[in-house]
């Protein structure tokens, strides 16, 4: 379960994304044009300490392009390479944004989607101590959903910044496609997605064993 703000955030999650995404060398679409949200999805972290959350944007008439961040309290060691910047939120005070292709507790959560079928959070606002479902942007699946005997993941020993982009780790290696117009495609079992304007599924991660 995921319990969301209604708060502000300085720079916004898109105003950041809007001047990271140029830089980076999968992206393909135009620079100096403002991202915009196509649709998105959560995982939970079974700790309960940083926030999963990926992206599905664009920017002006671009492709859509696959972005999953993280959200952290305080910055993760060893991590310089994939913080795309800080936010100050309102209710939580500074987060620390990462890609979260480096950040081993999504690799975590997308082997366990992936893997054990154990899909996307469901997100919650609350208001005046009530909580209440907020609809899912997109739809989840994975074709490895019936596989329980989920690998422990462990720190990525190994990651690339490609599209897809790898995570490599000891007994598994994921794979996170981030454009998500070219019918990408890996090894092993995938997690597909659907959201308004797109019904056929489209793939969005691989994950195989080591």
């Amino acid at each position: 379960m995921a319990l969301l703000h209604r708060a502000t955030l300085r720079p916004t999650k898109l105003e950041l994304l809007t001047g990271w995404l140029p830089g980076r060398g999968w992206y393909d679409g135009p620079a100096g044009v403002d991202v915009m949200r196509v649709a998105g999805y959560r995982f939970d972290d079974p700790a309960g300490a940083v926030g999963i959350e990926t992206l599905l944007v664009r920017a002006g008439d671009g492709p859509i392009h696959q972005v999953p961040l993280t959200y952290r309290g305080a910055p993760l060691d060893g991590a310089d390479r994939w913080l795309i910047g800080t936010i100050e939120h309102s209710a939580l005070g500074r987060r620390w944004v990462y890609d979260a292709c480096g950040d081993p507790v999504y690799a975590a959560a997308l082997a366990a989607a992936i893997l054990a079928g154990t899909g996307q959070a469901e997100e919650y606002f609350e208001v005046d101590g009530v909580r209440e479902q907020r609809p899912p942007m997109m739809v989840i699946d994975s074709s490895g959903a019936d596989d329980a005997d989920l690998p422990q993941v462990g720190t990525p020993r190994q990651v690339v910044d490609a599209d897809p982009a790898l995570i490599v780790a000891d007994a598994v290696e994921l794979a996170v496609v981030r454009r998500l117009d070219r019918g990408t495609s890996s090894a092993g079992a995938a997690l597909t997605g659907t959201w308004e304007g797109q019904p056929t599924p489209v793939p969005l991660a691989y994950a195989a064993r080591r």
